[in-house]
């Protein structure tokens, strides 16, 4: 063999390795064999092989990547690789910031329309306004090109302090404006809404669990215990998890001291304890926290610590049920390998994850149309936990179950009539949304003046009819129909209360959305109806 590919290819191979040295658990044994028969050794031929003698030209990074994600599809669902602009994107949602121009925008008709500029970010100090639409960056045309969304974010983020040229156009202004903007870290927020609900008690949605969320679930609980909250409300619905140390940190704000939160234990890892530190500030009061089948992995770990320390009530429908662990291993080129090294266990010893069969993604991906078609979605009799997975909680000694997510203490069941099938092809042919920014767009200011502030909006405002018939209208032309009066009236009512929210949104945020939507969302209301017994 050619030294000079043997050459090329150590300083990879070292890399690699001490990469993995690194991660290694003091305790593990990490097996290395370099051998002439080696499994190691035979992957490297081959790839070699491949780059220098195959009869066309490959792109060996792409070749190296192939490789990689083909080992991953024979293990679990959860063991993934992500290139470097796949990692750069997964780090900043979860680590809560990027450096940016700081504005909420949608696309309407090929143009980006400002919804709003993040308060003292550099949009706002630099000039723009909510209802402005950008059609150039950097002498650069993005109206009226269909340029993707991805590469429109690539040209308005950059590096902290670098500056870039936007060209807008604002409604009532005849010229195109011109403003220099100078890019600086915007915060992403974790938490999506919180707000008093009731008398005494708050409501607190967490929409991930990222680097920042333990911070602003703080900042939140403190808001609200000022405004008079003794009992809370915590929404985890659609939370897909995240960080496990942000769970562990908030469940500990619950528990007393020495609760256990949850345990990790893998094949080659230890077993490793998370306990409550008893210095919580949400010891007392009576706790909800809601769950439905998307809520996973971290969400999950907060859910089962509670439930099982008997310190409130769960309240939805069984939880996505992800009780795997996973380390990430990166590489020198910005990419990274997150490896599955143990299962998670909630404090009575339940493993939540649900079951899959190893190198068949296809299955375990369809496992939540399998509940929409078995039924267990409208029905807690059709979940049905075998007896070996029967678990006991700490305190009340209540049976809950692993295996397969978390069962909640009150089933809600799905309601499909609150949403029908006109108003779901309506909301997915993007009808819905696009009515509402021409409305907001063209009455930003008149709403902004007849509503200064949001309840006086909640308490007052209707969506016009003119934007009813709008919507029906476009959704006639699509062949978006109801099949019979009930179903207009049914749709007509729930439109009304999505639009409301809808513009509450644009003109403060996701805050008031949930506002207005909650009081039609029926595990948020029954969690009402339990913490004022």
């Amino acid at each position: 063999m050619p030294t000079n590919i043997i050459r090329r290819c150590a300083k990879p191979v070292c890399l690699a390795v001490l990469a993995l040295l690194a991660l290694s658990p003091a305790n593990a044994q990490l097996r290395l064999n370099f051998g002439s028969k080696s499994p190691f050794r035979k992957l490297q031929i081959a790839e070699m092989a491949i780059t220098n003698m195959y009869v066309d030209s490959v792109d060996e990074q792409k070749l190296v990547e192939d490789g990689i994600r083909g080992m991953l599809e024979k293990l679990d669902p959860h063991s993934s690789y992500t290139t470097a602009k796949e990692t750069k994107l997964m780090q900043e949602s979860l680590n809560g910031s990027f450096d940016g121009i700081g504005i909420q925008f949608n696309m309407q008709q090929d143009t980006l329309l400002v919804i709003q500029t993040i308060v003292n970010g550099p949009s706002e100090k630099a000039g723009i306004l909510p209802g402005d639409r950008i059609v150039m960056v950097n002498d650069t045309a993005i109206a009226g090109v269909k340029m993707p969304r991805e590469e429109i974010l690539r040209k308005l983020r950059g590096r902290k302090g670098t500056k870039v040229r936007l060209g807008v156009v604002r409604r009532g202004i005849k010229d195109t404006l011109s403003f220099t903007v100078t890019r600086d870290k915007i915060p992403m927020k974790t938490i999506d809404g919180y707000y008093m609900i009731r008398p005494g008690i708050g409501y607190i949605r967490i929409g991930s669990f990222g680097a920042t969320t333990y911070k602003e679930f703080m900042s939140c609980v403190k808001s609200l215990q000022a405004r008079g909250m003794r009992h809370l409300i915590l929404d985890l619905q659609d939370n897909g998890g995240g960080y496990l140390q942000a769970a562990v940190a908030i469940a500990n704000e619950f528990l007393r001291h020495d609760d256990l939160i949850v345990y990790t234990r893998g094949r080659k890892s230890r077993v490793q304890e998370y306990r409550a530190q008893g210095n919580g500030s949400l010891l007392q009061g009576k706790v909800a926290v809601l769950i439905n089948e998307f809520s996973a992995s971290a969400a999950e770990i907060v859910t089962g610590a509670i439930q099982d320390q008997d310190r409130g009530v769960v309240i939805g429908r069984r939880s996505f049920g992800k009780g795997l662990v996973q380390r990430p291993v990166d590489f020198p080129d910005g990419s990274m390998l997150r490896l599955t090294i143990a299962h998670y266990y909630t404090p009575s010893g339940r493993c939540i994850q649900k079951p899959y069969t190893k190198g068949d993604r296809k299955d375990y991906d369809r496992e939540l149309d399998e509940r929409f078609k078995h039924g267990e979605l409208y029905s807690s009799d059709s979940v049905h936990f075998a007896d070996s997975l029967k678990y006991y909680t700490l305190g009340l000694h209540r049976p809950v179950y692993g295996g397969g997510g978390i069962m909640p203490d009150i089933f809600v069941p799905l309601d499909t009539t609150q949403f029908t099938s006109m108003h779901r092809q309506l909301a997915a042919k993007g009808i819905i949304v696009s009515a509402n920014l021409r409305y907001v767009d063209e009455c930003r200011k008149q709403l902004k003046k007849q509503y200064p502030d949001f309840p006086t909006f909640n308490g007052k405002f209707e969506i016009p009819q003119k934007v009813i018939d709008e919507i029906i209208a476009e959704g006639k032309k699509q062949n978006v129909t109801p099949k019979d009066n009930a179903e207009l009236v049914a749709t007509l009512l729930s439109l009304r209360i999505q639009l409301k929210a809808l513009v509450a949104r644009d003109l403060w945020d996701m805050t008031e959305y949930f506002q207005v939507m909650n009081e039609q969302n029926h595990i948020v209301m029954r969690a009402v109806d339990e913490l004022m017994k």
